[in-house]
């Protein structure tokens, strides 16, 4: 792709895949609004949301004004939430049978293994779920054992044997339906229905994409590849948690195709609290393991990885390339860095969200009360290239580079 000589952004186009999100799209405009005016407001320049785009499924214009500069900028979500929607379902049976399926895969393939030999954190957001759902199955059991049991012994003087034994037994089956039925319907306290049928749609392929997620993929593609045929000075493309590896099968398959356009916009990747392992170490993942190590080699593009130690849903400074076994000595790609909850967060701030695993996973959207170099509002509304603003950047020291992947393969 082309690029701007003096590095310098009037227009830009930015695409935001989320990860694996039920929710409308809606929701990432408002923490755009709220927490765009808290960083612009913090770091002492202008943002303004200029409203909503026309031709999209959904997204917003913004202005900013840095440094005696003004930019306008188009933010799309890219979305596949009504996907997310259709792989959830009410059933406590399936969600249980989805659960025994998806642990089996990641243990019989060895991929859990590996998988905890990188970062802690995530494996054990993988296990939550299951634990939690071996729990509220082992309270449901005791209430029926307790239920049963009561019942038998209040019918037991009034009704024969056998009737009392079948009604207690049908009394603490209620019950125990009752409180799983209960713990489902108040899952936005627990989140392990929710991560459960996240983990069960990752490996429901065993790493290979769905063929509906692969029609949407093919739809993003055409509306990034209509973005870099406009007149706008950078296209970024922002892959969020799940987000991340759709983005760069969408990128790779882009570039097979998408001849080089030197005047045309910059092309940038910016991939955010990535999870790229889950999917990368299971064995059909043949595709985003060849993606990525195509990904890695391109120098049409800017590819920049941010994660941070303390957002524990992440593989955080792992190279996905480098551990997922793809990397080659072509490898140009990805620059891998942390966001530094720790550093720029204050301390008053990182109490208060310390503990707040999902919220802080959502972090690197969301303003910092003492930004460093990394300011998600700057990059998708300021007036640099993702190129030139880390263009001098090191990569992280304690990053993860080891080929830690069992399959490697990325098919015929």
């Amino acid at each position: 792709m082309g690029s701007t000589s003096d590095a310098r952004v009037k227009r830009r186009k930015v695409f935001y895949i989320p990860g694996y999100d039920p929710f409308p799209p809606r929701r990432y405009r408002e923490l755009y609004r709220k927490e765009g005016a808290a960083q612009a407001a913090i770091s002492g320049y202008d943002l303004e949301m200029l409203g909503a785009l026309e031709g999209a499924d959904f997204g917003w214009r913004v202005q900013t004004g840095i440094n005696g500069q003004t930019v306008q900028a188009e933010i799309e979500v890219l979305i596949w939430s009504d996907l997310v929607q259709e792989s959830f379902h009410d059933s406590i049976v399936l969600t249980y049978l989805a659960m025994l399926r998806t642990a089996w895969i990641y243990i019989s393939t060895g991929a859990l293994w590996r998988l905890m030999r990188l970062r802690k954190g995530p494996v054990i957001a993988a296990l939550y779920p299951v634990a939690m759902l071996i729990a509220q199955l082992a309270a449901a059991c005791v209430v029926f054992w307790g239920v049963s049991a009561v019942m038998h012994w209040a019918l037991s003087g009034v009704a024969a044997p056998f009737l009392a034994s079948i009604l207690s037994l049908a009394l603490g089956l209620a019950a125990a339906a009752f409180l799983l039925r209960g713990f489902r319907s108040h899952d936005g306290k627990f989140f392990a229905y929710y991560l459960m049928h996240d983990f069960a749609h990752t490996a429901s392929e065993h790493g290979a994409y769905p063929s509906a997620l692969t029609n949407r993929l093919n739809r993003f593609e055409g509306r990034i590849s209509e973005a870099l045929a406009s007149d706008v000075d950078e296209v970024l493309i922002v892959g969020h948690s799940s987000g991340a590896h759709l983005a760069v099968t969408v990128l790779s398959d882009l570039l097979r195709t998408q001849s080089d356009t030197p005047n045309g916009p910059e092309l940038a990747f910016l991939s955010l609290g990535q999870v790229v392992p889950m999917v990368s170490f299971l064995p059909d993942a043949h595709e985003l393991r060849r993606d990525l190590r195509f990904l890695s080699k391109q120098e049409a593009l800017t590819w920049v990885d941010v994660s941070a130690p303390g957002d524990g849903c992440s593989f955080a400074l792992c190279d996905p390339v480098s551990v997922s076994g793809q990397a080659t000595s072509e490898k140009r790609w990805p620059l891998v860095f942390s966001a530094a909850f720790t550093q720029s967060l204050s301390p008053a701030r990182w109490r208060a969200l310390r503990w707040r695993f999902f919220r802080l996973h959502f972090q690197y959207l969301c303003a910092f009360d003492q930004p460093k170099d990394y300011d998600y509002f700057q990059i998708t509304g300021g007036p640099i290239t993702l190129r030139e603003r880390y263009a001098n950047r090191p990569a992280s020291r304690s990053r993860i580079e080891d080929s830690v992947s069992k399959f490697t393969s990325v098919g015929p």
